[in-house]
């Protein structure tokens, strides 16, 4: 057994009810890396990771395959969603509070001060646009 941290390394929940460590993100490359490594999931794999924000996110993210939990653990964050036939939505969210983004939902984030969410995404084909 080893002890990791899901802030700088995620997990990935795999087919099997299998649980894989995977390696410290590094960036953007890293998600492509990931959809590599896991490829094999298909639209059942979930990436698993926690991230800490004391910023608005700079772009918005879309996953076409599935839904994400998005767990605010602590702070206070804003979710902005937009469904494919464009209506938008604003869900404020405080420790304890989650929300889903659907399948093709683009979102992002607003936090005044710092927020820390944990995010259980169905990866597979991400797209990501500016803000």
């Amino acid at each position: 057994m080893t002890v990791h941290s899901i802030e700088s390394a995620p997990v990935h929940l795999g087919l099997g009810a299998k649980a894989l460590p995977q390696p410290a993100m590094t960036g953007m490359q890293w998600y492509a890396d990931y959809e590599a490594r896991t490829a094999s999931d298909g639209a059942e794999g979930r990436l698993v990771a926690q991230f800490r924000f004391d910023a608005p996110w700079t772009m918005w993210e879309m996953h076409p395959h599935g839904d994400e939990l998005v767990l605010c653990l602590a702070g206070r964050m804003t979710l902005h969603q937009q469904a494919p036939d464009g209506t938008t939505t604003a869900l404020e969210l405080g420790p304890g509070d989650y929300a889903v983004n659907g399948p093709g939902v683009w979102h992002t984030a607003d936090v005044s001060g710092e927020a820390t969410a944990l995010f259980i995404t169905a990866g597979q084909g991400t797209e990501h646009r500016p803000r």
